[in-house]
């Protein structure tokens, strides 16, 4: 098994970046989620409830962040700031202290959106814990849900776009790693695995949401995958498609790499 595809989310909710290698820091990937649209009283944001942030798309060009959408002139504000108004941003149950460096950056997204926002970042010296319920070893996260890293095989998703009428591409489920060679839903009985000398933990699987039925084109959202994934991957009130993983060390991921299952 190796992996075929990274990607990373700079400004959680947005679209993605595919990239063929990648930093693994602290957090993640780096510069993955460290950035999101909250509510000025500082609730977290998504496509949820804002589907246009799927036509919001990123570029990291050191030392910015350059943001474009449809209908708007391209943001360009600092990769990474080194100040700004202090904030409390809130994402889930978890509270986390951020900062809101541009202004510019806040109408920016207002303005496209149509509802008023602020664009938070979280410092490096930030540390929000990942669930200790799910990962007894403890981990760092960004903005992400819940955990660092998303993986989804290959096998997984061309199981289930057997069974839907129009096949779904790999962005409505906004994984961070793709691995190839393993059977469908193979990742479901993980536990440890090693990728690039970084040892990982597979925690928790992914219960998906209506994100999922989101066209991130066209915006346009239907019922699918969620009612076909219903039929044979529900448990209890959640539909799970893709693995929560933390990992433990830092280094540089690519694809072609080499994915070992430790237990």
């Amino acid at each position: 098994m190796h992996l075929s595809a990274l990607y990373l989310y700079p400004v959680k909710s947005c679209a993605g970046i595919a990239v063929d290698e990648w930093d693994v820091d602290a957090l993640g990937f780096r510069y993955d989620r460290r950035w999101m649209v909250a509510t000025p009283r500082g609730q977290f944001l998504t496509q949820r409830e804002l589907p246009a942030l799927a036509r919001v798309k990123v570029r990291i060009a050191p030392p910015h962040l350059r943001v474009t959408a449809p209908g708007r002139p391209e943001l360009i504000t600092p990769l990474e700031p080194l100040g700004g108004r202090p904030i409390a941003v809130n994402v889930w149950r978890d509270a986390v202290r951020a900062i809101a460096p541009d202004h510019q950056a806040d109408s920016w997204f207002s303005d496209y959106l149509g509802y008023e926002v602020i664009f938070a970042y979280m410092p490096e010296d930030v540390i929000r814990e990942v669930d200790r319920h799910y990962a007894p070893d403890g981990g760092r996260t960004g903005f992400a849900d819940g955990f660092p890293f998303l993986l989804i095989g290959e096998a997984s998703l061309a199981h289930l776009n057997a069974r839907l009428e129009r096949p779904l591409p790999i962005n409505r489920f906004r994984p961070n790693l793709v691995v190839s060679g393993s059977a469908p839903f193979g990742e479901d009985g993980w536990k440890r695995l090693r990728v690039g000398g970084i040892p990982m933990a597979v925690v928790k699987p992914c219960a998906r949401c209506v994100v999922t039925t989101t066209d991130q084109e066209t915006l346009e959202r239907g019922k699918e995958p969620l009612r076909t994934l219903a039929t044979f991957r529900k448990r209890g009130d959640a539909v799970l498609f893709g693995q929560n993983v933390v990992h433990y060390g830092v280094g540089r991921l690519a694809t072609g790499m080499p994915v070992e299952i430790e237990a």
